[in-house]
């Protein structure tokens, strides 16, 4: 689906104000109560400069508390954190400066066109007025805009929202950026269209923390994800790492219909980890135990009288991580 992985690429002109460091984000046991309840339990994790963490969990695993707690909109209850080597708590103006931030919830302003809002945001950020229109513009043509640059923006799709929102966390090229759901409503090409842009940037030095659904997305562009749930880190890798130490075996099998799909459960449960049998209409997905073999599913098959169209086995994925991490567990906070 991707055309682009933000690892393997070159660097351009148009990066981040930053110096290159050990660290662009440090946490360190981040806590973060609502009374009694714990949105973040002693969380500490470090990206370096020039790299790409995935932060994924369910919805109320403490991603959206994290990221309030690094752009400085919320204080942490207890724990440190430094965001481009400044401390939330004692530093939050510097924080604030070195730092793009997009968020689920559109920022821009709907009685303006594009080109003003990203123009507005550059003058905020204390760009010459002459700098703010170039990069007003550079940024249009980066993320398809520039035809309606002109354009109120209440006149726009929300995807086309999407696109001036991020195109506004980068108009001062800050060397942190943080990215909630950056993707969600935008089609295939518009996504990498966005990791096109972005690409570079991070490779020229820039810090980039993202939460995303697309776990696939994760999968191609993180350099290393952290697994929050219920406000504990449960795991932390590179994609790589986390899928050999979690995913597991899977096998698939899909049957002739939905009618056969109970009984093939019932066939496949002897040879299933944990009892992890995934439906999709009239495929199974099965966690299945270490060493069994294709033809034992095919036998216990044919013993339960199930017509199976097709049995394989599949590589994992990080959705077979992240079930295998977060089954059955309720959310807490957000």
């Amino acid at each position: 689906m991707y055309e682009h992985d933000v690892r393997r690429t070159s660097k351009e002109s148009g990066g981040p104000k930053a110096l290159r460091g050990p660290s662009g984000i440090r946490v360190e046991n981040l806590t973060k109560q609502f009374g009694d309840v714990h949105a973040l339990r002693a969380v500490s994790l470090e990206v370096p400069a020039g790299q790409v963490l995935g932060l994924l969990g369910h919805n109320g695993a403490g991603k959206t508390t994290m990221l309030r707690i690094l752009t400085t909109l919320t204080r942490p209850t207890t724990g440190r954190a430094w965001v481009a080597g400044h401390d939330v708590i004692e530093e939050p103006d510097r924080v604030r400066a070195s730092i793009g931030f997009t968020g689920q919830a559109p920022s821009v302003d709907d009685l303006l066109t594009a080109r003003s809002n990203l123009e507005m945001i550059g003058r905020l950020c204390h760009l010459p007025a002459r700098e703010a229109r170039a990069r007003a513009g550079e940024l249009l043509e980066r993320v398809s805009l520039a035809d309606v640059a002109d354009r109120r923006v209440k006149t726009f799709s929300g995807g086309m929202r999407r696109r001036l929102d991020l195109a506004a966390s980068l108009v001062a090229k800050p060397p942190v950026l943080f990215l909630d759901e950056p993707t969600t409503g935008l089609d295939p090409h518009a996504r990498n269209e966005l990791w096109s842009m972005l690409r570079d940037y991070v490779r020229a030095g820039a810090t980039l923390l993202l939460t995303t659904q697309y776990l696939e997305e994760a999968d191609r562009l993180a350099d290393a994800i952290v697994v929050l749930d219920q406000g504990r880190v449960v795991a932390r890798g590179t994609p790589s790492d986390l899928k050999d130490r979690y995913g597991g075996e899977r096998s698939v099998v899909t049957v002739a219909s939905e009618d056969a799909v109970a009984r093939a459960r019932g066939a496949l449960a002897a040879f299933a980890e944990s009892g992890v049998i995934e439906v999709e209409a009239t495929r199974l997905s099965v966690a299945t135990r270490k060493g069994t073999r294709l033809v034992d599913l095919v036998r216990a098959l044919d013993a339960a009288g199930v017509d199976a169209l097709d049995v394989h086995r599949r590589a994992p994925t990080l959705d077979d991580v992240f079930l295998s991490l977060t089954r059955n567990k309720p959310a807490e906070a957000a």
